[in-house]
Parts: structure tokens; sequence; C-alpha cells
């Protein structure tokens, strides 16, 4: 089909534009890339020259900094370990119960876990947590983590165990396997992908967080690496932005590496297997 000048102008100047709006994402991209390598504390676009590895040894000879990886890598782990095996036992049960209003039971637990996890929530959480014996404890963060994230996470699983038609489980049923084993031999490798989902999610959200860390930890050898950020900052508060920008890149590696895990498994084919 021809196109009359006024399309084709059209279409020049929004891919003009959108080249325009794609190279401002990418300049903090490539900034972000290169500064390690970089001698000097620059903040202009420029490859290194002449390039050096003295800021990742300088990070990598940080013991407080090395010591949050492990310890981000800790409560991340933990967390999603628990906030999966709960979400998808409860959305399973919430999806093939007959509980009236089940439905508005999913909606209420999703509108007070944006308050679990938020700044709002943070002194009620102190004291308990604090009554409990649980502070400046691993146990401590990955249960509030857990408690924010899994409303949503029993969301997001019971829409893929809503897709799953239940006379699978009934045939399975039939022909003499218990309802334990219809849901780990039909049920779970169906919603699997859904569970790819959650990790990933709960995995981000746990793995950048501040605050909570923050708040429950007093110990230096607890605290996690979106803390141990800062002791690349002068007293005076200015970043070391050489430091900075090494340790901010290894910081990334563990979300790129499961990004990349997950799309090589599944390829982001982030849906359910059967169809009624």
């Amino acid at each position: 089909m021809r196109l009359s000048f006024g399309q084709l102008l059209a279409r020049i100047g929004f891919s003009a534009l959108a080249a325009i709006i794609g190279i401002l994402f990418a300049l903090p991209l490539i900034w972000f890339i290169f500064a390690p390598f970089n001698a000097r504390a620059e903040l202009g676009i420029a490859i290194p020259d002449p390039w050096t590895l003295q800021n990742f040894m300088t990070v990598f000879g940080n013991g407080f900094a090395m010591r949050g990886l492990l310890n981000s890598l800790i409560q991340s782990v933990g967390g999603v370990i628990l906030v999966a095996a709960a979400a998808t036992l409860a959305a399973y049960a919430l999806s093939r119960s007959s509980i009236p209003g089940k439905s508005m039971i999913t909606y209420i637990l999703l509108l007070f876990s944006s308050v679990v996890s938020g700044t709002a929530a943070m002194v009620p959480i102190f004291l308990i947590v604090s009554s409990v014996g649980l502070m400046d404890t691993h146990i401590a963060v990955i249960l509030v983590f857990a408690g924010g994230l899994l409303p949503t996470a029993m969301f997001i699983l019971r829409d893929f165990i809503d897709g799953i038609p239940k006379t699978y489980e009934e045939s399975a049923m039939v022909a003499g396997a218990s309802p334990v084993q219809a849901f780990f031999d039909v049920a779970l490798p169906v919603i699997r992908p859904g569970i790819v989902v959650v990790v990933v999610w709960a995995f981000v959200n746990i793995w950048g967080s501040f605050l909570i860390p923050f708040i429950l930890l007093r110990s230096d050898d607890l605290m996690p690496s979106s803390v141990a950020i800062y002791s690349f900052y002068s007293e005076a508060g200015t970043p070391i932005v050489t430091l900075l920008a090494a340790y901010s890149l290894i910081y990334s590696l563990p979300v790129v590496a499961l990004y990349l895990f997950v799309s090589w498994k599944f390829g982001f084919r982030f849906f359910g297997g059967i169809k009624a």
C-alpha cells in the first residue's frame, strides 16, 4: 500500500521520536557499563582511557560490602522459597475451595499487602519483631518480606490455577490418585510457569529492598547489599562514583543471571499449558 506524503512524514517523525527516547534511556545504561572500568570519577559518557580493574579490586577488598552480597542472597532466597511455597498452596486452596466470598478475601489481602511492607507499617512491624525476640536476624527480614509479598503472589498464582480444568485432577483421583498426588502430579507441573513468575518477582523485590533490613537489622555482619552500598559514600555524603559504579554492577549481576536463566529455561512463556 502506497503511503501519502503526510503518512510518510508522520512515520518518520514517530521513528525519530522513538529513537531519541531510546537514546535517552540508553545513555545511563552505557555509563553504568563503562564507569566501573574508568580510573576517574567522570559522569560523561565516554569509553575509559585507560581501562582499569582497580575499582573492582577496591570493592572486593571491602569486607562489609562483600558480606552484604551474601546477606542479600540469604534473605532473597529464603523469602522466595517461603513466598513461592506458601502462595502455591494457598492459591490452590482458594481456587479449588467453595468458600463464600473467596474472591473478596483475595482482594482484601491484596489491599493490605501494600501496607505491610510500606513505610506506614514500619513502627508496628518493628514492635512485633522486637516483642518476639527476632530483632537483628535474617529470619525477621524474611518473614516480613514474605508477609508483604504473599497476598500478591497468591493473586498471581490463582489466575494460573483457575485456568486448569478441575476435570484433570478429578480424572487422576478416579484413577486412584490421592488429592495430594493429584496436586503434585497434575496441577503443579502446569502452574510451574506461574511459580516462576512469582519467584522472579519476589527475588527482585527482596534483592532491591532497603527499608525493611535497615530497620530490623543492627549488626554490620547481617546488612544486605542495599544497605552496604552506602559504604561507598564519603563522610560528607558524597558518592565515590567509580567505586559505587563498580559495586552497582556487581550488585546487579544476580538479577541479570536470574533473568537469563529464566529466559533460557522458560523463554518467558509465562502461561498455563492446559486449556478447557
